[in-house]
């Protein structure tokens, strides 16, 4: 844990509870409105957290060289998340927007 000083590990855990937090926010938001649709957005985001579980993951045992697969791992969740983020944002659209 010597990789990181005491106040970066408190922004990246608070990140991960504050994305946790939206997760269920959006759920929660789209249950109030009656609107699915949002269901795919917190869906979408769960690589992303995946992401970001893997970096604090590899932060936590100081960043060895056995371990750089997380790296990897966070690279393409982060890019598999950013694009599921896209398509859900683009359906929330309504249909003749979308054109």
């Amino acid at each position: 844990m010597h990789a990181l000083s005491l106040p970066t590990w408190w922004i990246h855990i608070a990140s991960v509870i504050e994305w946790l937090l939206a997760i269920v926010a959006v759920v929660s938001w789209g249950e109030r409105r009656q609107e699915g649709e949002w269901r795919w957005i917190a869906m979408a985001m769960l690589p992303a957290l995946v992401s970001a579980m893997a970096a604090c993951t590899w932060h936590l045992f100081d960043n060895p060289e056995q371990l750089k697969g997380l790296v990897v791992l966070q690279a393409f969740t982060t890019l598999l998340g950013n694009g599921a983020l896209a398509a859900a944002a683009w359906n929330l659209l309504p249909a003749e927007t979308r054109a």
